[in-house]
């Protein structure tokens, strides 16, 4: 390949290089002990330099240099791994170049010709491919060449970036190149003559984690099913192992759950992952968590800046992420001042004069008559410019969509926040259905007509008007809405508790769902109208949990909260089917309906549900388990002596699942719990993490104390239940039961009754764990999705394996294997192949419900190509050609997938592995013997010579007899004959005791196809002599049994009258062919003890599966890639 010319000092530094061929200008030259005997020295020194040294040289052994007549500096120009391709290189230099060179009179001219030639050719190589979206093109392209040269995957195979690292072998570490790729990960090293090469798929990938040891300061420990590998000394370990936890969560989210979790539409196209993609999608989910932003959004701009705060009189310094909506900006203190301006509420965005004291200012100015600030903006006008076209297409967008009452209404009117979105300026028609949309949809929150009485009520009111003068104070300082500034001081407020006045409005500002309802009026109420009456597996389990939502406030004692609970969870069921419903949404529906306006509590459930906590509720409730795992981590890194003392934290985190899912609702008392969701609208799933630290730190030393599970359970309920607020004082807990022998231990480890109060409780998580960030949130739970979806496909597995075993009779070992290569054939045409037909499969049988089977068996499921790829690997029987091998494999198929979907399910294919391998000799021949009549042998397939009978009907055909017959020899046939009857006679009984379904006949075409198979079968037996002997006395036997049964049914016809009707050529080509039945073939192979041999011939299936794995991707990659040239 060419390269950016590079100069060379020493043409031949430490007698490295071997020049091969030369001219004036141009050198080509060989690697010095390239090629030769690895016991060499000069072969060992090169190789242990070309894998230690980071330069040119040890990419290629062979180079091409331009040099200048009578200088020392060449330049290298071109390079290459095989002699062949350097020698294209060299010719073209020749034919193009070196006859105009010689028209320079200068040669230093010459060469500088030369060298724009060569960047010319690079630019037009370049662009185009896939190295043009790197930083460094050229070394890119070496990579990429190594990599494809090294492993031989297919070249859609794309590789993303690569590092030099060590890979530890036990205490030796092997200098080389770890290439990642969007599928896999593979590591190269050559030294001292020897070659390390492995390549791991990130399917396969269950943990990723940083190390220290004693022999590694810091390593990155890869963990698959099978062993651990280890990887250190690298440049950059932060961006490395960054790079890897993104590239195994998105290879995992888009194999293993492409339908139940969210995944980017950019990450879903392989082929666009590149290194800096990864780079922006890390810092756009870092948004998405910091802001809470819908997961639809793009972001476009990531500039430092510093806006204008007038609460401190001051610029705050941070960043301004632009978005399709909104422009965020956050401090460089997370937390400390954040700020989210939907571009729905902005006017114009203008550039200002720019002054010494406010360099580059661009002023944001909103339709509530407010201005932000904005300076130190980096290319400030391409900025304002990409920030003011989405703006002038939100605008339009807008204009074009608003309603009637939108246009009305002035854009400057103070109307309060609490109005029903159904205006009164309608005509008579309209009012009159606006009036039934009024009489369905409830336009208040149901705690003003719903008020819980509670001990000391009246005495906690008075807290009410000093909460909302501090609100009051702080929105004259920070500013009302969703453009608020956040800064510490609001956290403080939001954890005394929002007054009941105020909740519902900062619920709406907080999750920004205000927005959301402005740009979509009208659609709740459409959603309602939809989605009520319907009736579905979502409804039936809504209508079971109405009544246990809430069931002791009286809300929702009463038909009209059960009413707007119904439609508001309904109408979401409608409106995101992939959800639908999970339990714990009853419990969150109902908090905000006590709060919020019907419409708002639907909205507030949108931002929740598919922003707030993503992942949560789909149907394995990913999200929650995957925030499980990262909680055992933060436990680990916050609270280590916690952890020592409690080494199995998965009990801790199985306690603590009910937190997240229901927001501390189902544990807490009323009112504290309530404070919790404050918080978690405020500062998200943080709260949550920081507020569950907290509670296991307060009860850390009787946790460290338990002997068992019940006890751990026991101490952090009794710990909630006396968590509570000025609102609502505790209610004294009952007496403890007497103490006995068995629990004596744990009463007098149990703590003393207390109680805690829900502010003090969030304000000493928000400061203890205050340093907890949304960026480490977003990364460890990065990494530990992985985990979880790897444990996922381990249940998947064992629940498929306990299926399947009790019907088949392979080993266990083996049928794990089996379901290993299994799914890694699937994979395999995810990767490279052309996925249309089983991927679109799969989500076709998941979009319709596919009731016909269930998850496990639906779970991997193989089309015909990769079927027949894994018949190539798997079957025990040799064949003669690949033509035949190939016919057999599609009818095999066609036999096993015989439903609509034409895909072949793990259960099937275990069953015609144990058919072939562990079954009797008779069930072998039974499904050869289905595989060569219909429906596995279709006309299509046959030749057309086989479609008529090859062979003469009205005389038996004998084996090795010679001409003419005597006497003697034809009663010795007719004794024969009678003997095949006899035979005939008996199968026919012996089929009626057969309690199987009886197959149907096989004609002589079918017959034929038959002995095809077998002769193939045999093919590089070392019995294969015998066994052509065999089969040829078969055959003749069975064609002898034909003729004889076609002859008597004939016979039989004649004698009966039949009425005279047309013949047709269908009626006569049936009549002249004869047909003989599954019982007749099977007794004429046994009475050949050589082909009894070879059916009951035991046949190794371990050792077939071990050269399945070697074999399996080499064979599909190199198969996928001559399909991909086809086309």
């Amino acid at each position: 390949m060419w390269l950016n010319p590079e100069e060379v000092l020493l043409k031949n530094a430490l007698k490295l290089w071997v020049t091969v061929r030369s001219n004036d200008f141009f050198l080509l030259q060989k690697r010095r002990g390239h090629g030769e005997h690895t016991n060499k020295i000069t072969g060992l020194l090169v190789g242990a330099l070309d894998t230690v040294l980071d330069s040119n040289a040890r990419v290629t052994p062979f180079r091409i240099l331009l040099q200048v007549p009578g200088s020392q500096v060449s330049w290298v120009i071109a390079s290459g791994a095989a002699i062949e391709e350097v020698n294209k290189h060299w010719d073209w230099l020749v034919h193009n170049l070196l006859q105009s060179l010689s028209v320079f009179e200068n040669k230093e001219d010459a060469a500088g010709f030369v060298k724009g030639k060569v960047k010319g050719l690079i630019a037009e190589e370049v662009r185009g491919r896939q190295a043009a979206q790197e930083e460094d093109p050229e070394k890119f392209r070496e990579a990429l060449l190594k990599f494809e040269l090294h492993f031989g995957l297919p070249s859609s195979e794309k590789l993303v970036t690569y590092y030099s690292c060590c890979c530890w072998k036990g205490r030796v570490p092997r200098q080389g190149f770890l290439y990642l790729s969007v599928n896999h990960m593979a590591f190269y090293s050559f030294l001292l003559g020897k070659e390390v090469k492995f390549v791991i798929p990130w399917a396969e990938v269950t943990r990723l984690e940083r190390v220290s040891t004693a022999l590694m300061t810091e390593a990155i420990r890869v963990t698959t099913r099978k062993r651990q590998r280890e990887f250190s000394m690298f440049l950059n370990l932060d961006e490395a192992f960054g790079v890897m936890g993104q590239l195994a969560d998105i290879t995992l989210r888009r194999l293993l759950d492409s339908v139940g979790l969210e995944l980017d539409r950019v990450l879903q196209q392989t082929a666009r992952i590149t290194k800096r993609i990864l780079e922006e999608q890390a810092i756009r989910e870092f948004v998405l968590a910091l802001f809470r932003l819908p997961r639809s959004e793009k972001l476009y701009e990531v500039a430092p800046c510093s806006v204008w705060t007038p609460h401190s009189r001051s610029h705050t310094a941070g960043t301004l992420y632009t978005t399709d909506s909104y422009l965020c900006f956050s401090s460089r203190e997370e937390g400390s001042c954040t700020l989210l301006i939907p571009l729905s509420e902005v006017l114009s965005i203008e550039k200002a004069e720019s002054t010494s004291s406010l360099p580059n200012p661009v002023i944001v100015s909103m339709r509530t008559k407010k201005a932000f600030q904005l300076i130190d903006l980096q290319d400030r006008d391409d900025l304002v410019e990409s920030m003011n076209s989405r703006l002038r297409a939100l605008q339009w967008k807008h204009s074009v969509f608003r309603s009637r009452k939108d246009s009305r209404r002035s854009v400057s009117s103070p109307t309060p926040y609490y109005t029903f979105y159904y205006d009164t300026g309608l005509s008579d028609e309209e009012e009159v259905e606006e009036q039934v949309l009024r009489n369905t949809v409830n336009s208040e929150a149901l705690m003003t007509a719903f008020h819980q009485s509670r001990p000391g009520d009246n005495g906690n009111k008075s807290m009410e008007p000093v909460k909302e003068r501090l609100w009051d104070d702080h929105f004259t300082e920070f500013g009302r809405g969703v453009h608020m500034f956040r800064t510490e001081k609001i956290q403080k407020l939001v954890a005394m508790g929002i007054p009941e006045s105020l909740r519902g409005e900062l619920w709406m500002t907080f999750s920004d769902a205000c927005s959301e309802l402005d740009s979509h009026q009208g659609y709740y109420a459409g959603l309602v109208q939809k989605s009520m009456g319907h009736s579905n597996l979502a409804t039936d389990e809504i209508e079971r949990d109405l009544h246990r939502s809430l069931p002791d406030h009286p809300a929702f004692q009463n038909p009209t909260g059960i009413a707007a609970l119904r439609r508001v969870l309904t109408a979401y069921a409608h409106r995101n089917p992939k959800i639908g419903y999970c339990q714990s949404m009853n419990i969150l529906a109902s908090v905000l309906l006590l709060y919020a306006k019907e419409e708002e509590a639907f909205w507030l459930l949108v931002a929740v549900c598919e922003r707030m906590l993503p992942d949560y509720f789909n149907r394995r409730v990913i999200g929650a388990q995957v925030d499980q795992s990262v909680f055992e981590e933060l436990i680990r890194e916050r609270l280590p002596e916690l952890a020592e003392q409690v080494p199995d934290l998965s009990t801790l985190s199985s306690v603590s699942l009910s937190w997240f899912l229901t927001l501390f609702l189902s544990v807490l008392p009323f009112q504290s719990a309530v404070c919790v969701v404050d918080c978690f609208f405020f500062q998200g799933i943080k709260s949550i993490f920081q507020l569950g630290l907290a509670v296991l730190d307060a009860n850390a030393t009787q946790l460290s104390a338990c002997t068992d599970d019940g006890q751990a359970l026991m101490i952090l309920t009794s710990f909630l239940d006396q968590v509570g607020s000025e609102e609502s004082p505790c209610v004294p807990p009952p007496p403890p039961p007497p103490a006995t022998e068995e629990n004596s231990c744990s009463d007098a480890d149990a703590p003393a009754v207390r109680h805690i109060n829900i502010t003090d409780l969030i304000s000493e998580a928000l400061g203890k764990f205050r340093d907890l960030s949304v960026r480490h949130i977003e990364r460890l739970r990065c990494l530990h999705r992985v985990r979880v979806l790897q444990a996922h496909e381990d249940t998947i597995k064992e629940n498929t394996l306990r299926l399947v075993s009790p019907d088949v009779s392979i080993s266990p070992e083996n049928l794990s294997d089996l379901y290993d290569l299994f799914k890694t054939e699937h994979f395999i045409t995810l990767y490279w192949g052309d996925s249309s037909s089983a991927a679109a499969a799969e989500a076709a049988a998941w979009q319709h419900g596919d009731s016909g089977h269930s998850f496990v068996e639906r779970q991997y499921r193989l089309d015909r190509p990769q079927f027949k790829s894994l018949y190539g690997l798997l079957a025990p029987w040799p064949s003669g050609c690949s033509q035949h091998m190939d016919t057999l494999s599609n009818r095999t198929f066609t036999l096993l997938a015989p439903d609509r979907d034409n895909l072949v399910t793990f259960k099937d294919f275990a069953s015609w592995l144990d058919t072939l391998y562990c079954e009797e000799l008779n069930v072998k021949i039974r499904f050869l013997y289905r595989l060569h009549i219909p429906p596995a042998l279709t006309e299509s397939e046959d030749e057309p010579s086989l479609r008529s009978p090859l062979l003469s009907t009205n005389r038996p055909l004998y084996l090795n007899k010679e001409t003419p017959v005597s006497e003697s020899e034809e009663e010795e046939v007719k004794d024969y004959q009678e003997q095949l009857k006899q035979m005939l006679q008996d199968l026919v009984k012996e089929k009626e005791k057969d309690a199987d379904k009886p197959l149907p006949l096989m004609n002589q075409r079918e017959f034929i196809q038959f002995c095809k198979t077998l002769y193939s079968m045999f093919h590089g037996d070392p019995e294969e002599n015998d066994l052509f002997q065999a089969i040829a006395t078969v055959t003749s036997l069975v064609l002898q049994i034909g003729e004889a049964g076609h002859r008597e049914q004939t016979k039989a016809s004649e004698e009966k009258p039949a009425k005279p009707t047309p013949p047709s050529d269908g009626a006569l080509a049936a009549d002249d062919e004869w047909t003989v039945s599954y019982a007749q073939i099977l007794a004429s192979l046994l009475t050949e003890q050589a082909l009894v041999n070879f059916f009951e011939k035991p046949a190794d299936l371990t050792e077939k599966i071990a050269k399945a794995k070697q074999n399996q991707y080499q064979q599909r990659a190199g198969l996928l890639t001559l399909q991909k040239g086809t086309r």
